[in-house]
Formats: C-alpha cells, structure tokens, sequence
C-alpha cells in the first residue's frame, strides 16, 4: 500500500513511454513524475538497455538498484522540463528525450537512467504538469524536498537534489 506524501492530481497524461510520440504532451516548460502502477517489489535487469551518450554505459549494478529503492511509494523519478534558450524545449521535448534514452538512443537524459533497469520499465507512467519556466525548477526541487522529508531518500532514480 502506498502513501504519497505528493498531490499527483495537478498531473495529467498518465502514459506508458511509448505513447509519448502520440500523446498529446504540451510544449510548454513543467515538471513531471514517473510513477510505477504497481505495489509490487521489484526486479531489476543487470545491463541497461538506455542509450550510451557519450560511451558512456548508464548500467548501475543492481545491488545499487536494491539499495536505492524507496519501499511505499510508487514514485519512481521526479523531472523538470525547462523552454530552453530558444524557447523550444519544454515538456514535449525532455519526455520524447527520455523516451529515446531508454530505447536505446544514444540521448543527453542520464537523469532517471536507472528506471530502464526495472524488469517493468515498459509500464511506468509518465504524467505532467505545465508550469511557467521559473516554477518549473522551483517545483521540482519543492516535491523532491517533501518526498524525500517523507520517505527520507530521493525517490528511485532522482540523483540530486
């Protein structure tokens, strides 16, 4: 049984990764959240199959993985999506990065890269929420601040804040 200490009803979308390309995910800056739909423990796979930016291999050894499990959540990462410099990034654009990192692609989104490494990665959920360009770090970094006064870690696969 989870408790989220996170309000997730501001989010919308709510798809798999693979519907991203087809979802209508908004253009504009925000936050998202990846979520397991599941309770269930899980199982990690020992090699990653995310995308080597740079040659650099994103596989964490799995003892790690187990260690960095948050029990009683099923919040699995926590982003920000910001416009850019020329005003074109934005939600679309980080989420459809995401996608392709963990399809394989050699992609710039290290951050959230041990989600590829959960047997279930294919049935994570992806919801969103626009903000303005500014709100969208601050609200980041507020929700990853009462998750982790919550669950006293970062979810999953947060790496800072």
């Amino acid at each position: 049984m989870t408790t989220e200490p996170i309000d997730l009803d501001a989010f919308s979308g709510w798809v798999p990764f693979a519907a991203l390309p087809t979802a209508d995910v908004p253009a504009e800056p925000g936050v998202y959240v990846i979520v397991r739909p599941t309770d269930d423990a899980p199982s990690f796979l020992d090699v990653s199959p995310a995308g080597h930016f740079k040659g650099k291999d994103p596989t964490v050894p799995v003892a790690d993985l187990q260690t960095l499990w948050v029990p009683g959540t099923r919040i699995v990462y926590i982003g920000k999506a910001n416009a850019g410099s020329n005003g074109r990034r934005g939600l679309r654009k980080r989420l459809d990065e995401f996608r392709r990192f963990g399809a394989g692609e050699p992609v710039g989104h290290s951050g959230g890269r041990r989600i590829w490494q959960l047997t279930d990665h294919a049935d994570l959920l992806v919801g969103w929420r626009v903000t303005d360009d500014i709100e969208a770090a601050q609200i980041e970094t507020a929700m990853i601040v009462q998750f982790r006064s919550h669950h006293g870690l970062r979810p999953f696969a947060n790496m800072r804040n």
